[in-house]
């Protein structure tokens, strides 16, 4: 009798895993999970987490004008994303105003533009699942377009990995030692833009910024070491994707946001009982202090 119980037990937990759709799913979050855990470590260092957010929210124009155009949707999020990030740049260069004042103000009228066009062309887009993303509805074609995009986002971040580190961490050593800082500025901006293009379909406009943000956040709190940062964003990237995904066929709920749950419930965990610096490492800290004082 134990073994029968065991064995249904078992085979409810496998049960999600008999659906195409959801072994899709789950291959196309890991895969974005991945992707978007390598880039946050670079925009954790760099402090661009705005950044991401407003480049996020800057391409729901592109797809709507791609879409009216008859052009790769992909493309046009790609380009509207690129056009908020070099918009930003040259405000900030060419103004008083401060970078995240830009930010906010360029990504919300693009996002706010876009809202507008929306409205005015006639299309089969679901604006939730541009928003909010429909992972649970990804194609061969979108599975295999972000498995392209993706890694070519991966491999250009593997390549230059190094040079990346460099202009993160301090942008005036990377020019004293022959980088050009201006390049790698925009390179890092690209890829930010491919990147949220591959991440969409998974978790939408709205969420993308959890995903390009707390896996490394995570990382950042568990050591000082950022090959290893690196390869923790990833593992705990692809958990959440998971987990996540696994929780949504459970409960029947958004995917996107289960799966943004579960990272933000890693970050809490880190941040309370990271062994460095966590919140009950440093208050054990203190009590050493205080006891040898």
């Amino acid at each position: 009798m134990s073994n029968l119980l065991e064995a249904l037990r078992l085979s409810n937990l496998l049960e999600p895993l008999q659906y195409g759709f959801m072994r899709e799913a789950l291959l196309a979050g890991c895969f974005v999970g991945a992707v978007c855990a390598v880039l946050s470590c670079f925009l954790i260092l760099k402090g661009w987490s705005l950044m991401g957010d407003a480049v996020s929210h800057a391409v729901l124009p592109g797809i709507v004008l791609a879409y009216a155009a008859g052009l790769p949707l992909a493309l046009g999020a790609f380009v509207s994303g690129l056009f908020c990030a070099l918009a930003t740049g040259f405000i900030k260069a060419n103004s008083r105003v401060k970078e995240d004042t830009v930010m906010g103000v360029v990504f919300t009228g693009l996002f706010a533009f876009g809202l507008v066009i929306y409205t005015k062309v006639e299309s089969d887009l679901h604006l939730d699942h541009i928003l909010f993303g429909n992972i649970l509805g990804v194609t061969r074609e979108q599975l295999l377009q972000t498995g392209i995009l993706g890694g070519l986002v991966m491999a250009v971040v593997l390549m230059l990995h190094r040079d990346l580190l460099l202009f993160c961490f301090d942008a005036n050593h990377a020019r004293s030692v022959g980088l050009n800082a201006s390049r790698l500025y925009y390179l890092l901006l690209s890829l930010l833009a491919l990147t949220i293009v591959v991440s969409i379909q998974a978790v939408g406009i709205i969420l993308v910024i959890s995903m390009l943000v707390t896996p490394g956040c995570v990382a950042y709190l568990l050591t000082d070491r950022f090959g290893r940062m690196m390869g923790i964003a990833v593992a705990s990237a692809v958990f959440s994707a998971c987990l996540g995904i696994y929780i949504s066929f459970i409960a029947n709920a958004s995917p996107g946001g289960c799966i943004v749950l579960v990272q933000s419930a890693q970050f809490v965990l880190a941040m309370v009982d990271a062994p460095k610096h966590g919140l009950l490492a440093r208050r054990r800290l203190v009590r050493k202090a205080a006891a040898g004082s």
